[in-house]
């Protein structure tokens, strides 16, 4: 009974908070053929624009259906396809992106 509780805490802290490390090898299977993350081009934004200037909670939720959520993000059109992610996967790579830029557009205050 202990093993299982501890089971399922584990994996609930895991979906609340994501592994960078796992979220880049999900980058790399299936967002690097159109993003980088170098400023070196692509179909879509680079992720360290994204990083910039999007929370967390906005790259998952367009992760997760980019197909609602472009009109939000300002994009006339969608291009991005709807993968095929677990929400653990979904974490991870937002977690991957969000750590890319320290300093976010939303921290910069206005005088």
């Amino acid at each position: 009974m202990r093993t299982i509780i501890v089971f399922a805490l584990v994996s609930i802290v895991s979906l609340l908070f994501g592994d960078v490390g796992k979220g880049r090898a999900v980058y790399e299977a299936n967002c690097a053929q159109c993003h980088s993350i170098h400023m070196t081009g692509g179909l879509g934004r680079d992720f360290n624009l994204v990083s910039y200037t999007r929370t967390k909670k906005e790259i998952k939720a367009y992760v997760r259906d980019p197909s609602r959520e472009y009109r939000k993000f300002g994009y006339s059109a969608n291009a991005m396809p709807t993968l095929i992610l677990t929400p653990e996967e979904i974490e991870n790579v937002a977690d991957f992106i969000d750590s890319l830029q320290p300093f976010k557009k939303w921290m910069v205050t206005k005088k």
